[in-house]
Parts: structure tokens; sequence; C-alpha cells
């Protein structure tokens, strides 16, 4: 989930000088598809399969399912928007340009920030599981996963310190190697399915408990939402694209569908291949689903694509993190210090190492792959319901060049929809609501901060810019 431009490590004109030239539009839909789908692919189906799984038991593809018709619902206010104001700003710009209130526009870019944070700090979890069985550890859990997961987040900051420009060729690169992990799955289920092996009875199956089984897909839907976000990251690339407005809405959606059937047809195979029980333990569930059924399969060189897939959500998403922290203190709605920048090495030193704390909390205090993924999603999915919220208030400024017209229930349905999923109806665990609360009430008590702090300087109120935020970004 998310990308980012680390133009800070550039000598870039100043973004707020009347030179600034606008950025170069060099993808076609070719590279913007993959784009798209490589920054969805990621921590979600790598790790998540087999805690999906323990919420609906056989039946595991239908949560995924669901999470697919709901995002791509969403996907369809984002194309209005986006075709609309097509500017590297995302759900902030949008939000400022619906209801130009300052302060909710910093807590949705605060809150996409926070779900980066929880993103890789999830990704790290998922790392040192996959570490463990890669190089064939004693220790699987406790302290040692803890520690494993402290010392890659202490490498994707130092990373991050040095400074990462990320490229759609780099890009290319990963999204054939995530690729790569999920389809060699799907291959060993054909194979299983071919030969007879596997029970695909289970997947037809409800194991839920004392819930409901529409009580379980829900839940299962709340935590599966996790595998389907990173498409709203595209909006950024907007500025990029070549004809957006023309372009931006099939090869979106495409890129939806071919990520949708992957994760319907990767968790198909899972739980046919291995039963709930097993595939619900632990953080490697796709490792099992090799080892069951392809048990001749080198399972570290699986292990490594799974490692380097969830990497690359870490320090994407940290990246994104620590611009994103260091634009809001460039325009002056957080503390000056996390707008700093090393004298050597260009990046934004004060705002990685602060992102870089919230995560070593999160690793070391939640650590659990599905309250990290689950608060992610349920971050993001309350960025949606604002979103979807926004389709309809911006029809009122109508511009003048085409863009692309949703159907008006699609953005209802969707605010309605993501704003459930946020509710505690969706049976989502009451400390994914503590994580995201103490998250954005770190942000609450920066921008008052900031307040207290203008207000005894003589300045005027925090004003968020989202364009420029984005420029900073």
């Amino acid at each position: 989930m998310g990308s980012t431009a680390d133009a800070t490590s550039s000598n870039a004109p100043d973004s707020n000088s009347p030179e600034q030239p606008s950025l170069k539009r060099v993808m076609g839909p070719g590279l913007l598809l993959l784009f798209i789908v490589g920054d969805i692919l990621g921590t979600g189906i790598y790790a998540l399969t087999g805690k999906v799984a323990n919420q609906v038991g056989g039946a595991v593809w239908l949560p995924f399912l669901v999470a697919f018709v709901v995002a791509i619902i969403t996907a369809f206010s984002y194309l209005e928007l986006v075709t609309k104001f097509p500017k590297a700003a995302g759900a902030a710009l949008y939000t400022h340009k619906a209801f130009g209130v300052h302060f909710l526009t910093y807590m949705v870019a605060f809150a996409v920030m926070c779900s980066g944070i929880t993103s890789a700090s999830t990704a790290s979890r998922a790392f040192a599981a996959n570490f463990v069985e890669a190089f064939d550890l004693d220790f699987s859990t406790g302290i040692g996963i803890t520690l494993l997961g402290l010392g890659f987040m202490t490498l994707v900051g130092l990373v991050n310190f040095r400074g990462v420009s990320e490229s759609v060729k780099t890009n290319v690169v990963l999204t054939c190697v995530e690729l790569s992990g999920l389809l060699i799955i799907i291959m060993i289920g054909l194979w299983a399915l071919g030969v007879g092996d596997g029970d695909f009875s289970r997947v037809a199956t409800f194991d839920t408990g004392d819930r409901s089984a529409l009580g379980a897909v829900v839940a299962g839907t709340a935590l599966a939402f996790f595998a389907m976000v990173g498409f709203e990251d595209s909006v950024n690339m907007a500025e990029e694209c070549k004809e957006p407005s023309r372009i931006f809405p099939k090869v979106l959606l495409t890129g939806l569908i071919i990520t949708g059937c992957i994760y319907v047809f990767v968790s198909i195979t899972a739980i046919a291949l291995v039963p709930v029980s097993e595939l619900g333990e632990g953080d490697t569930p796709l490792l099992k689903v090799v080892q069951a059924g392809a048990p001749g399969f080198p399972i570290g060189i699986f292990a490594f694509i799974t490692m380097f897939a969830v990497a690359n959500t870490a320090l994407i998403n940290m990246l994104m993190a620590s611009r994103l922290l260091y634009g809001m203190s460039r325009e002056g709605v957080l503390p000056p210090p996390l707008g700093k920048v090393h004298a050597t090495r260009r990046t934004p030193y004060v705002a990685i190492v602060f992102t870089t704390i919230l995560a070593f909390g999160l690793i070391t205090f939640v650590g659990e792959v599905p309250e990290l993924g689950g608060t992610t999603a349920l971050l993001l999915l309350g960025v949606f319901t604002i979103v979807n919220i926004t389709v309809l208030v911006l029809r009122k400024q109508p511009v003048e060049h085409k863009h692309f017209r949703v159907p008006t229930i699609f953005p209802i349905i969707g605010a309605l929809t993501c704003g459930f999923l946020v509710t505690p109806f969706a049976d989502r665990p009451a400390v994914q609501y503590q994580i995201a609360g103490v998250l954005l009430g770190i942000g609450v008590v920066l921008w008052a901060g900031t307040v207290l702090v203008n207000k005894r300087l003589g300045k005027s109120g925090p004003q968020i810019d989202p364009e420029k935020l984005a420029e900073h970004e």
C-alpha cells in the first residue's frame, strides 16, 4: 500500500516557487496498470489469509470477494474525483475542496499517514515470521519475532533516511516478484485440482463459532479489506499519466479486477490444501500452502519471495508516512522540527525518526498481524467514507473539462458500506479502535500544540493546502 516520490532527496526547485515545473506525464495504460496491481498486492494476502479463515472457516474467499466489491464501489468515487481534479493530493484535497475545514483536512491526511505506519508494522511482523521459516530458526513467537520485527523496521528507517526514490521501473520489478509468489500458489492449486489432491469441498463450509454466517463474513471482510487497500494511492500518479481523464477509469477498474481474482483464487487454493485450524495459526499461511501442495518446492525460495513482497510494502508505506508528516510540518500545521531536512542526505530525518518510533511502539506493544492489519483497514475505511461523501458534495463544483461521472447510487452505497465497516457492528475487535484512537489522538495533540505555539508567536492558526502538501511529499 502506498507510494511516494522522495522529493526531498533531490535539488528540485522550491515547491512554492512560481517557476515550479509540472510533473512529466510519462505513464501510459500499461505502466499505470502495473503500478496499481503492484500497489494493491502485498502484505494483506500473504499474511492475513489464515486470520480471515479463522473468522469464517472454509469460505475464506467470501470476505475477500466482499472486500473487493466494497473497494471497487469506492474506486468509482475516486475515479470521478481524480478525473475531475487530477492533482497529486488524494483524499485530503477532495476533503478540503468539499468542506474547506482545515482541521478535517488535516485529520484525513494524518489518518492516511497513520495507516501507512500500521501497514508497515504489519509487514514487519510478517517479514519476521517468514525470516524464521526461511532460515529455519527455532523460535516463531514471542520476543524473538518482536526483536526481528524491530530490527527490520530499523533497517527500513535507515534506508528511508539514506533516501529512496520510487520509480516506475522499480515498481514493475517489485510487482513481478510479488505477483510470482501468488501465481505459484494458484498453479499449485490447479495442480492439486488436476491430480485430485486437496479438499475443495471445504470452500463452501462455514465454521463461525457463536456468530451467524453473515456476522462472520462481515467480521472477515473488515479484516480482509486490508488486502484491497492501495488502489487509492494511484490518484497520486494522476499528474504523471497521459490523458488521465480517459485512461484512469478503465485501468484502475482492470487493476482491481485482476487483484480481486488473484485473491479469490489464492484463498480457495489455501483452504483446499490446508485445514482452517492449521491455516489460521501463525503469520505464514501461504508457506503452509506450498508445503502441503508442493512438498518438493524449495520452501526457502517462497519465504524469500514473501519477505520481498512485505518488505516492499513496509518501505513504501514508511516513505509515504514520513514525507506526509514532513509536508504537514512544512505547511505549518505540525511542529516545525518535523519539517527539518538533513543537510547531507536531504531527507526529512526528524519525521523519519518520529514515524519509526511510532512503528516501534506498535510492533512492541501490539505485534499481532490481524490487529495491525485491521487498524490499517479501519483508518482507511474512515477516509473512504469521507471520500464517498465528498463526491456528492463536489457535484456543486463543476469543472470545464470532461471527466468520469459515477452514478449517484455508487457513492451513497460506498459511504454506507465503508461507514458500516468502521463501526463496532462489524464485530471489529476493540483493540483496533484503541490503536487508531491513540494514533489519531497524537495527531490532535500535535495540532493543538502547534495552535498554542502560533498564538504565542502572534501567528495565524494552522492553514493546510493539500496541493502544496502533495508537492512536499
